[in-house]
Parts: C-alpha cells; structure tokens; sequence
C-alpha cells in the first residue's frame, strides 16, 4: 500500500527543506544540511565522519541545485575538485542556517543501506565536525540536565547564537 493510499499523503521533509531553505536565503543566511550518510548518499566520502557529513547548500556553493521530493542534487567543489553530491531527502537530518543556528532537525532514515566504507585517519581529521550530536528533534522535549556544580539555571530568555567558530544550535522556527 503506497503513503497516498492510505491518507498519510507523501513526506513533509522536502517541502519543510525547500521552505527553510528559501528562508535561510532570503534572510541572507547560509543553509547547511547535515547528511547521514550511507551506500545511497553519493558524497566525498573522505569528508565522512560517523555517517554523517555536513554540506553548504547555498546558492553561492553549489552549482545546478535541485531540491527535489525524492533526492537533493547539485555539484560542489571539495578541496579545489568539482564533485557530483547525490543526497535522497530521507537522509537529511537537519537544515539550519550557519550564521544563528535557527533550523529544524529531522529523525535519520528508518532503513539505512549498508554502512559506508571506513575513513582513512589523515581524512577523518579534515572533515568538517558532525552537527549531529547536539541535535533533537523539534517535537522531542530537552532531556534534564543531570545536576551538576557547574550547570546554571534554566533561563527563559533564548540562548545567545554561536559565535564565530563556535557551533550553532538549532532553535525552533514559529
């Protein structure tokens, strides 16, 4: 039985990508996707670290994008070298915006294909840092801080947006 016959109708993740990617470029920020990655995702995979790999996918670095239902496709340059970046949408955990952090996370994909190949050591040091570990769902509530001497108190006012170098947390758009 297909998604649409059964009144679920087809995924919201690539209207929700293409929506927020819009948004990120017309606010005049940089969308950035973070990617789990596996034998379906076509991405350089020395610029793979625990499955997963974080891609610029605004308009200034990336050449011929296509954010379509079923895959994201544009060509990139990595090191200097053009390369082909095939990403299906079902694998794409999270779009935020570089610059405040503000985006969405979304669950990895319930099937993942077979694990990808493992990364040389020397390529595992160049790779850009997986976003993924300080990432929840938006409908998830935060897990408790356990107590801690050096934890502050909860606050109502909204955290202050990474700084330079530092690394963005996703906040939920309304």
């Amino acid at each position: 039985m297909s998604a649409t016959s059964d009144n679920q109708g087809s995924s919201t993740r690539p209207y929700l990508l293409r929506a927020l990617h819009d948004w990120c470029t017309d606010n005049g920020f940089t969308p950035y996707i973070a990617v789990y990655v596996d034998a379906s995702v076509q991405v350089p995979m020395e610029y793979v670290k625990n499955h997963e790999i974080v891609l610029n996918v605004g308009f200034e670095a990336t050449s011929g994008l296509k954010l379509g239902n079923e895959f994201i496709e544009f060509k990139a340059r990595f090191g200097g070298v053009p390369r082909d970046i095939v990403v299906p949408v079902d694998h794409v955990v999270a779009i935020y915006a570089r610059e405040n952090g503000q985006g969405m996370a979304f669950p990895a994909p319930a099937e993942a294909a077979p694990a990808a190949p493992p990364v040389s050591p020397a390529a595992e040091a160049r790779a850009p840092t997986p976003l993924r570990s300080g990432l929840r769902l938006a409908s998830e509530a935060p897990e408790p801080p356990e107590a801690d001497a050096e934890t502050p108190p909860p606050s109502d006012e909204p955290p202050e947006p990474a700084g330079p170098g530092g690394r963005p947390s996703l906040k939920r758009i309304k």
